[in-house]
């Protein structure tokens, strides 16, 4: 009874006009955590007021941001952070209510019938082609151009929804089937890029193993004389770093560091500092 008593005395407080008695009163609700959003629905539903619904709103996306980095605290800290489970937490940052179950059952189909096509007797190429037939042929990947990109083309429930994609979102979708497949892939470190490796022998970190690398755009295929290529015309040394390989944790936050560009900094600027900060904690 206390605790329906305080809620019932927070919600008087929240359109209270003092910045700082605010503050107090949103701290509170926070702490109460995401099991109170029905209520701040229910409250936003039911005020008539624009100010107190815009505080509610941010209520509510301070909660689930708050849920959000620990779901990607343990996700980081697990013995194996799965891509794909990554990839779910990204894409719930936009879609906080994603319900995984579709996704899950969407990617199973794709997976499956790259799967029944592949055999251990194809060469690393062979089996790049029959994955490029399915993913970018039968099933009909396309790539939005980056000018064009808005924030559903780097999140993976909406790029296999709709079948378009972002270089990175759809290279993520690559890495993900990769990973479930077995098949050695990994992005690799060229700025401005989202570019794959194909690793077969040696150490999976070490790229200059690499057999080829790939673009996620459409499926082209690189020598390392095209990457040598690329930075001449860029006329950019070639770093050893820009070709290792990212860990997930590294590609997640890569993806989420492209996720970020795609919001309007002039409206959007709060969101780009916390994808940024998210980014940042996946780094360290």
């Amino acid at each position: 009874m206390a605790k329906t008593d305080e809620i019932a005395a927070l919600y008087t407080l929240i359109d209270d006009p003092d910045e700082e008695v605010f503050g107090v009163v949103s701290d509170r609700i926070v702490n109460y955590g995401t099991p109170i959003i029905p209520t701040l629905e229910h409250w936003w539903e039911t005020t008539p007021n624009e100010q107190v619904q815009n505080r509610i709103e941010n209520l509510i996306h301070r909660l689930q941001l708050r849920d959000l980095r620990r779901n990607f605290t343990d996700w980081k800290h697990s013995p194996r952070p799965e891509l794909f489970t990554g990839a779910l937490l990204c894409a719930t940052f936009h879609f906080p209510e994603l319900a995984s179950a579709p996704v899950i059952a969407d990617l199973e189909k794709l997976r499956r019938n790259i799967w029944l096509e592949l055999n251990n007797y194809l060469t690393p190429l062979e089996q790049v082609n029959v994955f490029h037939n399915i993913l970018y042929g039968y099933y009909g990947l396309r790539s939005i151009p980056r000018d064009e990109c808005k924030p559903e083309h780097f999140l993976i429930n909406k790029i296999i929804d709709s079948k378009k994609g972002a270089q990175a979102g759809n290279g993520l979708l690559y890495l993900i089937l990769c990973e479930q497949l077995d098949l050695p892939v990994r992005v690799i470190q060229l700025p401005n890029q989202f570019i794959l490796a194909y690793i077969k022998n040696g150490n999976i970190e070490d790229s200059r193993r690499a057999e080829f690398f790939m673009d996620p755009t459409g499926g082209q295929i690189y020598t390392h004389k095209d990457i040598e290529t690329y930075f001449k015309r860029i006329n950019e040394p070639l770093a050893p770093s820009y070709l290792q390989p990212l860990s997930n944790t590294g590609t997640i936050a890569k993806l989420i560091d492209e996720l970020s560009t795609s919001y309007d900094s002039s409206k959007e600027a709060q969101k780009i500092i916390e994808l940024q900060e998210l980014s940042a904690f996946l780094k360290s």
